[in-house]
């Protein structure tokens, strides 16, 4: 058995928004860096691993050990944090929103790390949600943000994206959605967490394949970057060979639970603002570097530019990434020339105060 490549800080029974509970929580996480240095929080993304973020950190990056101490955790469903997958109640796994893993790595830096404050927190797709999201719910404790291809609240479009992600998913056990943001049933339980090796490869494929249609730009498919970057044969290769194995590399109900996590994202679900996005956005007080993807399908620009627009005057900067790469401009690093421009970025945005 490979040696486990993080640390795990246990929360105990762990109250969640939805007035549910996990039951002996505990967050994973891995640090890089001095803990005196200014320490940066860079949370997982949408199925990520702790190991997948590691492409943005190292001694000739912006997020180097020798300048930060880099703390990043994992997001409850990833299959390291708790999950479905490491679950021992038998109940069904209870609902866990952005708000519960932002309280949870809260936690983890104050009462376990002992840090009192953030220089920044950054991060990608489901990174950049926790991103908005710390900076809403502890608004004082950082000095900066940096979201990258993501959004403070997960608009109607990109919910029936992932709608469809989903009904994929479960059409593998015969089940269907049925309620928008709900992944539970009627006669949900343990039973039902169990998916036989058919089940699970045929709804994970399907997964995949939803998704290959979402990730990537119609311009990268255009010009076949898929062959020419990444080296693959065909389209049918990339369908199987990146997709399908990504896709089949995943727990299906870890993936739904980051899934719900992800639908029913929202700042302003939450104290002081009871659903009020402008007033959660406007109460953001870190210096905030919104960095869209510009042919992001997910996140287009203009939903991003809404959100710097709420933020009060001096507080949020937008620049977007000319990239035709779509989500994968923002990560995971299979672009060297759109990890280049992010780094630079990063490097002018966190050098001052």
């Amino acid at each position: 058995m490979a040696q486990q490549d993080f640390e795990i800080f246990k929360l105990g029974d762990w109250e969640l928004q939805s007035g549910e509970r996990l039951v002996n929580a505990h967050i994973a996480y891995k640090t890089f860096g001095d803990p005196k240095s200014p320490a940066v929080v860079y949370p997982t993304w949408f199925s990520g691993l702790i190991s997948d973020n590691y492409w943005l950190i190292g001694k000739d990056k912006t997020l180097s050990p020798s300048e930060y101490f880099i703390i990043i955790p994992a997001l409850f469903g990833n299959g390291q944090s708790t999950s479905p997958s490491n679950y021992a109640a038998s109940d069904p796994f209870p609902r866990c929103s952005f708000y519960d893993n932002v309280r949870a790595q809260y936690a983890l830096v104050t009462q376990h790390l002992g840090i009192m404050h953030l220089r920044a927190v950054v991060g990608w797709s489901m990174g950049a949600a926790q991103s908005y999201q710390w900076a809403t719910q502890y608004p004082d404790f950082m000095d900066r943000v940096v979201p990258f291809c993501g959004s403070a609240r997960t608009s109607l479009h990109n919910q029936v994206f992932l709608e469809g992600v989903k009904s994929a998913l479960l059409a593998a056990k015969h089940t269907p959605s049925a309620i928008l943001k709900e992944t539970r049933f009627p006669d949900a339980g343990q039973a039902s967490r169990t998916w036989d090796g058919q089940e699970r490869e045929i709804g994970l494929k399907a997964l995949g394949r939803v998704y290959a249609g979402w990730g990537f730009s119609q311009a990268f498919y255009r010009e076949k970057l898929y062959e020419s970057v990444l080296g693959y044969k065909s389209l049918e290769d990339f369908m199987q060979g990146f997709w399908e194995k990504w896709a089949l590399s995943k727990d299906p109900e870890n993936m739904l639970v980051m899934l719900q996590t992800w639908q029913q994202g929202d700042v302003s679900n939450q104290m002081p603002y009871n659903g009020d996005f402008e007033k959660a956005m406007a109460s953001i007080k870190a210096k905030t570097l919104v960095l869209p993807g510009k042919t992001d399908l997910y996140f287009p620009p203009e939903d991003s530019e809404y959100e710097a627009a709420c933020m009060k005057p001096g507080i949020g900067t937008l620049r977007i990434i000319p990239s035709i790469w779509g989500h994968w401009a923002g990560g995971p690093g299979d672009n060297k020339d759109d990890v280049e421009w992010l780094d630079k970025e990063l490097f002018h945005f966190l050098g001052g105060i």
